[in-house]
């Protein structure tokens, strides 16, 4: 394997990291030293290679708690894994920068005093695998994570689908598709993990490309893979980190889908999906005082980023990127102007993502899009950028958030899967 590697065998590479010599040589070189790493740490020579990306929300701010629909991308940024059965019922993990850690495969039961952390979501994947037929043992595993935590690009979910994919390879003959395997991460997190997610991170991390979830339904989401090369189109895709603080946004997050729900439940309904705007115009003078202002603007925000989902998906269908490019800016207006989720209410002074949409509209307004990239309050933005604008856009913007804070990324078509050099 490491041969294949050093020989320049990289068409695997080009598909998950593109066509640049450099990106591809630093590569190579991960790759090798996480094989030198598990040969170092395990005696097993019938090794395995996965990858599982990270992922971006691309349209859908805070629609899927109300049974809404999302647009999503697998991005660039990875973890890798190298693995090789063990021949026992223990999983054994290595991961680089983390303690190692065991998970004995013969209790799959939850248990609360593993919540949050990575042992929980191995014992929960292979629970719900077992469950569904499917062969589960023990394995050695390396892992190299280059998913940053933290960075809104869901390294949990793809951790998850990696193990589900290296479950499958290993004992399932590959078997195992890429919905379900989202859906076993989801339910690990879910149960085992103790956290209540939706299932937009894990579906494009396993899935890979750009992918529409409808959660209509949230027991039979309805999952579309979007045909649209997005490296053709020339524009980079970068993820600014603007720091800031998360530890005591629980209230300010929580307040979204309460906001929307009542709402929705003045006109009878559970969820906003299941009323019009129409309806809620209709009410709102009668209910502006009960529920607040607030939560009208933010209904209003998940009807309109809802149903711009769906015409961001056309519009890229037939290859109208510029179209598309106009409806981020105005999911990204949205979201500051009616849900209200760029900073929060109890510290106006530190407004880091809102002052890194500004500099975005600066340098990209009529070449390029930004907007709030995931939860909000905190955290990180979204822009497309031009490549004639790419070098001016991060230097504005790691003038202010620091050299690394951009992430250069674009949206790769493989989700989690082994790699077959």
């Amino acid at each position: 394997m490491i041969e294949k590697i050093n020989n320049g065998n990289n068409s695997a590479f080009k598909e998950l990291y593109g066509t640049n010599e450099e990106v591809l040589n630093k590569q190579a070189k991960r790759y090798t030293n996480l094989i030198e790493k598990f040969k170092t740490d395990f005696n097993a020579k019938d090794i395995m290679l996965f990858s599982s990306p990270g992922r971006t929300e691309i349209g859908g701010n805070h629609t899927d708690h109300n049974y809404g629909r999302v647009l999503a991308g697998a991005v660039n940024l990875d973890n890798i894994a190298v693995a090789a059965k063990n021949n026992t019922n223990i999983v054994r993990i290595e991961s680089m920068g983390y303690p190692k850690f065991e998970v004995d495969l013969t209790n799959l039961s939850p248990n609360k005093n593993e919540f949050f952390t990575s042992g929980a979501l191995v014992r929960g994947i292979s629970a719900k695998l077992k469950e569904l037929g499917f062969k589960t043992g023990g394995f050695d595993c390396c892992i190299d994570g280059a998913v940053p935590v933290g960075s809104g690009l869901s390294s949990s979910a793809s951790f998850e689908v990696l193990i589900g994919a290296i479950i499958s390879h290993l004992f399932n003959n590959g078997k195992l598709e890429a919905v379900q395997n989202a859906i076993i991460g989801q339910y690990a997190e879910n149960v085992f993990f103790g956290k209540p997610c939706g299932l937009m991170d894990q579906t494009a991390c396993a899935v890979g490309g750009l992918v529409t979830i409808d959660f209509k339904d949230p027991s039979n989401p309805i999952v579309k893979k979007v045909n649209f090369d997005f490296v053709a189109t020339g524009f980079a895709l970068v993820i600014t980190d603007t720091g800031g603080n998360h530890a005591n946004l629980n209230d300010e997050y929580a307040s979204l889908p309460t906001d929307m729900k009542a709402v929705a439940a003045e006109l009878g309904a559970k969820v906003l999906r299941q009323v019009s705007l129409e309806q809620v115009l209709e009410i709102t003078p009668k209910i502006r005082e009960k529920v607040g202002d607030r939560a009208i603007l933010r209904a209003i925000h998940f009807l309109g980023d809802n149903q711009r989902v769906v015409d961001q998906v056309a519009a890229l269908e037939k290859n109208d990127f510029k179209a598309f490019l106009g409806m981020v800016v105005d999911s990204g207006f949205s979201s500051y102007m009616y849900n209200q989720n760029i900073y929060p209410v109890n510290n106006v002074r530190e407004q880091g993502v809102s002052l890194a949409l500004a500099l975005s509209e600066l340098v990209l307004k009529g070449q390029g899009a930004w907007r709030v990239h995931g939860g909000g309050f905190a955290g990180t933005i979204q822009a497309f950028v031009p490549q004639n604008l790419l070098s001016k856009y991060i230097q504005t913007l790691e003038h202010v958030y620091g050299k690394g804070s951009c992430h250069n990324l674009f949206i790769r078509q493989k989700g989690a899967d082994r790699i077959i050099l």
